[in-house]
């Protein structure tokens, strides 16, 4: 006999009820939902960039920068190597993506050859004519620090990007050395692309006060000192200064573990505080300096040299300068999130208007509305009483839809729209099946309960085929595409999901209750 028990009925309108009240927030203005009570659902379907405007961001990752950085570091380490071992050598110094060396003696080649390769299992080591060694990264280095640089770059873009609020940004990985950032509704993406531009490389160096300034202008630089121009101090002409500092890092910006904009003496500065080890280096620098200048440099520039007025043991200190509150406020912004692994350069950047979104939605919900007008109207034509169950299974689909996406805290498209409105129309479908094969066992000459009970288990297994195999290719969509068409993927699953539930569980129970209820001898289909 067709029954539906009475568990099946509480966990069903369970589900209805829970999916009503997760979609109720999404009509309401967003300030609205800050006044519901903690306890009651308040999340909202987050819109994406084409629904409420931003900023869409394509970024380079310079990936050559950092492999120019680890053969500098291994012509370093070559020379303290061979020093170490009292071996004679002449040219040292990086050609290109390789690194050049001749060695006095020749008879000892084989074995400095030897003492390279032990330097590191990412370099390669190759003899030349005349006594010349060739070192270069193993293409497995490369690669690997390539993917990491990478993946390091987006960790950092995205700390980024989240201290400035910006709610719901999508940041993802697109080819070999790109990254694709979104940020919907950004009210000032200029100061993002600050903020993104700047490599952050931040370390503290002694200023070199035995060399003028103005021989390093005419060429005259020791070699352990480069020349630099303080950005925050200008001539009688506008210039930056020059300065000369050492080439030796003293402290890290590595060892920073905050940075925070504060005030002293009524101007904005910014405050730094150290780990132990950065501690420790900080506070030697300041004790066996006193007297003496020391710069605080950030990708390549000034930004202050102080005169180091007694030793700072504490682990903290302030860096000062020209700032503004908003200048002062990044600085730490980027001090905090860390400095990126190599430069950002921004390929395409495409700005949506707000209203270009808002037409977007108003273009959704109209084809939301006639799609869904459509539909029940062919759906009561066709199926009388029945249809009107299919209808209100419809409206329940649509609520559990909008509950899903806001308690997964999806963010809508216009591609997700058009799955919605695409899931209006599969969302009858296994209704169809399901009616039909109804209509045709009364044909036969079944009764309701009979005709009824075989419509529903006859049309199960045609229904989860059709919808598996729909599923199997959202899931396809979701897996190998990227930005709108996971979207689209994304409220297709689920609208096939829900659809299902509604029409194999909810409109069924409608069914069935009516017809203990009424008892009917025939069945208006």
């Amino acid at each position: 006999m067709l029954t539906f028990e009475r568990w099946k009925i509480v966990l069903v309108l369970c589900v209805v009820a829970l999916g009503i009240c997760y979609s109720v927030p999404n009509f309401f203005p967003q300030k609205a939902t800050g006044t519901v009570p903690g306890w009651f659902p308040h999340k909202q379907i987050n819109l994406g960039l084409d629904l409420q405007g931003g900023s869409h961001l394509l970024l380079e990752v310079d990936i050559g920068v950092v492999l120019e950085e680890q053969l500098e570091t291994l012509v370093d380490e070559v020379r303290i190597k061979l020093r170490g071992e009292s071996i004679g050598y002449t040219g040292l110094g990086r050609n290109g993506e390789t690194v050049l060396l001749t060695i006095a003696d020749t008879s000892e080649l084989d074995r400095v050859r030897n003492i390279l390769e032990s330097i590191s299992e990412e370099v390669s080591v190759a003899a030349e004519a005349g006594g010349v060694l060739a070192l270069e990264l193993t293409e497995t280095a490369r690669r690997e620090r390539a993917i990491a640089t990478l993946s390091q770059s987006i960790e950092i873009v995205r700390r980024r990007v989240d201290e400035t609020g910006t709610s719901e940004p999508s940041i993802q990985r697109q080819g070999d050395d790109r990254i694709l950032v979104q940020l919907p509704g950004l009210d000032d993406p200029e100061r993002v692309k600050r903020l993104l531009g700047k490599t952050a490389k931040l370390n503290f160096r002694m200023v070199d006060e035995a060399t003028p300034a103005a021989d390093a202008l005419q060429g005259q630089i020791p070699s352990g000192s480069e020349l630099l121009y303080d950005v925050d101090r200008t001539t009688g002409g506008g210039e930056p200064r020059p300065i000369v500092v050492r080439k030796r890092v003293s402290v890290s910006g590595d060892n920073l573990v905050d940075a925070q904009p504060t005030f002293q003496d009524n101007q904005p500065v910014v405050s730094l505080r150290f780990d132990a080890v950065g501690a420790r280096k900080f506070g030697s620098l300041t004790r066996d300096n006193v007297g003496k200048r020391f710069a605080i440099v950030l990708d390549g520039a000034v930004i202050s040299a102080p005169v180091i007025r007694e030793a700072i043991p504490g682990g903290s200190g302030i860096i000062s300068g020209n700032f503004t509150t908003e200048t002062a406020q990044d600085l730490a912004l980027l001090l905090r999130a860390g400095a990126l692994p190599a430069p950002l350069t921004i390929l395409e950047e495409r700005t949506v208007g707000p209203s270009l979104g808002a037409d977007s939605v108003a273009a959704g919900k109209v084809a939301s509305v006639v799609g869904m007008i459509l539909v029940i109207s062919y759906i009561i034509i066709s199926y009388g009483l029945f249809g009107l169950a299919a209808v209100l299974a419809l409206a329940v689909n649509m609520a559990l839809i909008i509950g899903a996406l806001s308690i997964l805290q999806a963010t809508l498209t216009l591609p997700g729209i058009a799955g919605i409105v695409l899931t209006i129309g599969m969302a009858v479908d296994a209704n169809v099946l399901i009616f039909e094969r109804i209509r045709e066992e009364v044909r036969n000459g079944r009764s309701p309960f009979s005709s009824v009970d075989i419509g529903f288990r006859q049309a199960f297994r045609t229904i989860v085929d059709a919808n598996v195999t729909t599923l199997i290719a959202a899931v396809l969509l979701f897996q190998f595409g990227s930005g709108p068409v996971k979207g689209f993927s994304v409220t297709l699953a689920i609208g096939i999901m829900t659809s299902m539930f509604t029409a194999i569980m909810f409109t069924r129970m409608l069914i069935v209750l009516w017809l203990h209820r009424v008892k009917p001898q025939t069945i208006p289909i």
